[in-house]
């Protein structure tokens, strides 16, 4: 046993050195991600605390307010058209009972007046505008704003429309393939690789164990984005009181586990983009910015105009 021990601690002791070196210094075996756009300000389904959500006003407004990246969703409806909305299902939004799928483009209803914003409880976002925003009329009108499309369903029609309506406006450096599922991730780089792509929950999983066995520093990573959730706010948001998840103890810890630093910045140093989201607050910001984000993703597109306008060093 002396003499294993002999030989195992001096090794793993240098292993752990070298990773630990690595981390800091992931250059020396990784060539800089560069991708087309650099983005610190991310409009959350395109700023809607403002603006009812994902539709062409609440992009105007948060393009008007500096925005640098627009974050939404995408469905199909039953005619083949590619309309951004966070939900498939219409009944939160408009209050109809609905799927995307079942209707034609036409037949879609209306935005309610008044629409609650998730990530702020209590909060409510209108607009002149009610309107289903189409795919091609955001490319169309913003040419050279960088977009993140999340996918939440494995319908290669969708998928390939568009990938289509990407290549027709020529965007494919800076729109972004997102979704936390990792099959439907595969169908979206099998359509188009050319365009970037962002961590899904089990490459974050993934992404984790790399980092705490001190393999990650060795091993080459495809994405340039991770977009993931500030806990506090994710916790206060959806996890009802009762749960274990509202513990203290526990809360704690699991920041300490999924949040760290030094991931965030070993990340940002081989120029893979971290953004953390939804900071609808002041504070929510300057935690997200002290863990190493080098973006930070709210509804309230103003919010960050002037928080950022104010630090701007």
């Amino acid at each position: 046993m002396s003499s294993f021990l002999y030989f195992i601690l001096p090794a793993l002791g240098g292993y752990t050195l070298t990773s630990i070196y690595l981390l800091k210094n992931p250059h020396i075996l990784h060539r800089r991600k560069r991708t087309a756009f650099y983005s610190t300000r991310i409009s959350h389904r395109g700023g809607c605390g403002e603006r009812i959500e994902s539709t062409m006003e609440a992009f105007t407004n948060a393009v008007e307010q500096g925005t640098q990246m627009l974050e939404f969703d995408c469905h199909l409806t039953r005619d083949g058209h590619v309309v951004i909305s966070h939900d498939e299902n219409l009944l939160r939004q408009t209050g109809h009972d609905v799927n995307i799928s079942s209707l034609n483009l036409q037949d879609l209803p209306l935005y309610k007046q008044r629409l609650e914003v998730t990530f702020c409880a209590g909060c409510y976002s209108s607009g002149a505008d009610r309107k289903f925003a189409l795919l091609e009329d955001v490319f169309r009108k913003f040419p050279e704003m960088p977009v993140s499309i999340e996918v939440k369903e494995n319908n290669l029609q969708l998928i390939e429309k568009i990938s289509e309506l990407v290549q027709q406006f020529n965007r494919e450096e800076i729109t972004v393939w997102a979704s936390v599922n990792s099959t439907i991730m595969d169908t979206c780089r099998r359509t188009n690789g050319s365009m970037p792509y962002s961590f899904t929950m089990n490459r974050g999983l993934m992404l984790l164990l790399l980092f705490y066995t001190g393999l990650l520093p060795f091993v080459p990573l495809g994405e340039s984005l991770l977009q993931f959730y500030l806990l506090h706010i994710f916790n206060r948001t959806f996890i009802p009181e009762q749960r274990i998840l509202r513990n203290r103890l526990v809360v704690f810890l699991l920041r300490k586990v999924m949040l760290r630093k030094s991931l965030f910045e070993h990340l940002a140093a081989r120029g893979i983009q971290v953004h953390l989201f939804v900071c609808n607050k002041e504070d929510d910001i300057k935690a997200a910015l002290d863990l190493g984000a080098t973006g930070v993703m709210s509804d309230y597109p103003s919010l960050l105009f002037n928080y950022f306008y104010r630090h701007d060093d």
